[in-house]
């Protein structure tokens, strides 16, 4: 069985991502680790060759800078660089790890287990994670039906599939069709770091990025304004990979006291509260769960 790890990549030093502690934490899994790596203007790629790695490849890459953002499909430049690195995998797995997300060593195993036990049931298109979302602090996390809960980010590379935007994977069906991956769950987690860097950073990110998503203007970050009902204190351990990255930090993250709710988190508090209650599950999901 041959595992191989994607990602792609742009001034991930400049805005922030913990690029290299997220390579180093899936590193001991894969086989090879293809990085599409876009025009940068930082000292993104001499970090990438810093990790001295030989299972890592970088494929240079151009960004369409002319993608229209009106159409119903938003962050299509983003799926464009993510199959590009996925079109480059060569192993029987290809699991693509976004720039801010960490896997835990502990999960290492299960994860290898798990492609074991189905790489031959070829059912089973796509594997499944957990996610954990710190925000503000590496102490917090946002737990809401606002937040996906899980998502699949390892598939099977011996099928027709590419990306339509960075989130999630589509399977080709015809050239007209494509559909939902066929996922088991691993049991395994994915954690989540991009909402930890600066605010400075996050803005940057945010102005960067936006044009791709949809065509108006960037509105400045600020962590505080956040429904504090959202908010959970981390109870776990961080993976060892970017312990020294996170900022220290003492408590839960403080939300403004006089922030007024959103219509979004509104909704998304009474969606919360359903679940609670009456054992619900809002949790949005880009797969099809094979029971």
């Amino acid at each position: 069985m041959k595992i191989s790890g994607f990602t792609f990549l742009r001034n991930g030093q400049k805005l922030g991502y913990p690029f290299v502690p997220s390579i180093r934490s899936i590193l001991p899994l894969v086989d090879e680790f293809i990085i599409a790596l876009g025009p940068c203007d930082d000292d993104t790629e001499k970090m990438l060759r810093e990790i001295g790695d030989p299972k890592i490849r970088i494929v240079p890459t151009q960004w369409n800078e002319n993608i229209r953002p009106d159409y119903s499909v938003k962050g299509f430049v983003y799926g464009q660089q993510k199959t590009i690195a996925l079109f480059n995998c060569t192993g029987d797995w290809a699991f693509y790890l976004e720039a801010d997300e960490v896997l835990h060593e502990n999960d290492l195993p299960k994860i290898r287990a798990a492609m074991e036990k189905y790489l031959d049931d070829k059912r089973v298109e796509a594997l499944a994670f957990d996610f954990v979302h710190f925000y503000g602090n590496a102490n917090t996390i946002a737990w809401s039906p606002g937040w996906y809960r899980s998502e699949v980010r390892v598939i099977r590379n011996t099928i027709p599939a590419w990306s339509s935007e960075s989130l999630f994977f589509n399977v080709v069906v015809s050239h007209k069709k494509s559909r939902q991956p066929r996922a088991i769950h691993t049991g395994a987690t994915v954690f989540h770091y991009g909402w930890v860097r600066s605010e400075a950073q996050m803005n940057l990110k945010s102005a960067a990025s936006l044009k791709y998503w949809q065509n108006r203007p960037s509105v400045a970050v600020n962590y505080a304004a956040v429904d504090a009902a959202a908010l959970k204190l981390f109870s776990g351990t961080h993976p060892k990979a970017v312990q020294d990255w996170l900022p220290k930090a003492e408590g839960i993250f403080q939300a403004d006291p006089n922030h007024q709710l959103t219509a979004r988190e509104r909704k998304h508090r009474r969606m919360l509260w359903l679940e609670e209650k009456l054992g619900l599950c809002f949790n949005k999901k880009h797969y099809r769960l094979i029971r």
